[in-house]
């Protein structure tokens, strides 16, 4: 019974995670946005003490339990696990604990935090780490089924789903995310929950509290006939049938080895008092151990793609070098978005405007940065500072984002089309939503001519001007990123 309730807690939660980070409609973030809440290292750079006292609590009560049915990747990689099974079974054999690298390895991601070196923190999150492989690999295939049903809906003259664009944000965050997906694949194939047990920083954390867990998968030596399938079918690799003892720093308490025990020499269970008790009733305990972890439904809805109409098909705008990038409203600084971000790419999935990308600069690889290149940040929209789970983005009202300066637009007088096909234009001051920008007489090679002049007390950084300017392949005008944000 432990290992079904195991089963169907891990499809709801990778269901309502997958959900949450695909970007299906934002009223799933408001059933489901826990899921992301309660990940281990998000909660902890979040200073959410509440959820990663309950992450440790569950531990010491119930063993690595969030190993199992919390942790994205760590069901991923059961799923590959799984299917190694199916071609080669019993295949696993018990395995010392290597100390030196799985706590050398926490130790130095310890110290990256501390220091703020993104590419390994980013890296190696698990839970970042499935949102990248979602994110970069699996979002773009489900673009494409949602337009083929677009394209149907649209010959039988129904319109129930819109059609999105599809393109790749980050070639360097679409290789690291193939590439993970691929290690993670053989080595679960082949070894199981390894990368749990030798390399995830939080897998080793908690196992500090697992040692001691109250419940745990315990020998009825009296029973055991020594046959090896529990050992045989762990992949943890941590039961040792020959001396009927279990690693419970690597045990995720998956149940494996409670099913394939023929004899009835293995129970999950709290320790013995002295005095005689009543049986224990494993299946009511299962039902408890879900309930505490998760039990929530997930809620779908289909928003409209928000876009600019009536512009004819033109070259593809390139994005400008920027001296500063520009972090999402809400972040506060560059410093604070690379010390708390870890690059999970919720927010970017989430971005109805296809304005966030991750970063290719190696001190904050795979962060979310802002480029115009196909939208611009509107000042109603708060999306990424209401889902980001590590408080890297701290939650504003709509109100408070019209003062936030993430940056100011700088005018590039070469570009200008003004002055380089002989047109009047002024588009960046008609769309600028907070005046910032205004056309102002100029003396051109040609004669009098209208220019667009900048107040940058005015102006917020939302990148209206550069996505809407017609030049071609570089904007005349763009926005440079503020180190720091303020509020005017």
């Amino acid at each position: 019974m432990l290992r079904k309730i195991r089963i169907c807690l891990q499809i709801i939660m990778m269901a309502l995670v997958t959900l949450l980070l695909l970007g299906i409609g934002f009223k799933v973030h408001l059933w489901a946005g826990w899921v992301a809440k309660i990940q281990f290292l998000p909660a902890l750079l979040s200073v959410t003490g509440g959820m990663v006292f309950l992450s440790i609590l569950l531990t010491f009560i119930f063993g690595r339990i969030y190993c199992s049915v919390i942790c994205p990747l760590g069901i991923m990689q059961d799923f590959f696990s799984w299917l190694g099974g199916k071609a080669k079974k019993n295949r696993f054999s018990y395995a010392k604990e290597n100390k030196v690298l799985r706590y050398g390895f926490l130790g130095v991601f310890i110290l990256a935090l501390i220091i703020g070196f993104a590419p390994l923190t980013t890296l190696f999150e698990p839970y970042s780490a499935y949102g990248r492989i979602v994110n970069s690999l699996f979002k773009p295939l489900y673009d494409l089924l949602n337009n083929w049903l677009a394209g149907m809906d649209a010959s039988n003259d129904r319109y129930n789903f819109t059609e999105v664009q599809i393109w790749t944000r980050s070639v360097t965050t679409f290789m690291v995310a193939l590439l993970t997906l691929l290690v993670l694949a053989v080595i679960a194939w082949r070894k199981g929950r390894l990368y749990c047990n030798t390399i995830c920083p939080v897998g080793t954390t908690l196992s500090l509290c697992s040692r001691n867990s109250l419940f745990r998968v315990r020998f009825d030596k009296d029973k055991c006939k020594n046959c090896g399938m529990c050992e045989k079918n762990c992949k943890a690799q941590a039961i040792d049938f020959k001396n009927c003892t279990v690693d419970y720093s690597r045990c995720v308490v998956c149940g494996d080895c409670l099913d394939k025990c023929k004899f009835d020499a293995l129970h999950y269970t709290a320790k013995k008092p002295a005095v005689a008790s009543k049986p224990i009733d494993n299946e009511r305990r299962a039902f408890l151990v879900g309930a505490a972890v998760a039990g929530a439904s997930a809620a779908m809805a289909q928003t409209q793609m928000k876009v600019d109409g009536g512009l004819a098909v033109l070259e593809d705008k390139k994005a400008p070098k920027r001296q500063t990038p520009i972090t999402p409203p809400g972040s506060i600084s560059a410093k604070h978005m690379q010390k708390h971000c870890t690059a999970c790419q919720l927010c970017v999935s989430s971005c109805p405007n296809n304005v966030l990308r991750p970063s290719t600069d190696l001190m904050k690889l795979m962060q979310p940065v802002m480029s115009f290149e196909r939208g611009y940040c509107r000042p109603e929209c708060t999306r990424c500072s209401q889902v980001c789970p590590a408080g890297a983005i701290k939650p504003i009202s709509r109100e408070e984002k019209t003062m936030q300066h993430v940056g100011h637009a700088v005018w590039v007088k070469d570009n200008c089309v003004v002055l380089t096909d002989g047109v009047s234009c002024g588009n960046c001051a008609r769309h600028c939503p907070t005046g910032a920008i205004q056309m102002i007489d100029y003396e051109g090679p040609n004669g009098a001519v209208k220019v667009p002049a900048v107040d940058e007390n005015k102006c917020i950084g939302c990148g209206a001007c550069e996505h809407l300017c017609p030049a071609r392949p570089f904007s005349a005008i763009y926005v440079e990123g503020n180190v720091t944000h303020h509020i005017s």
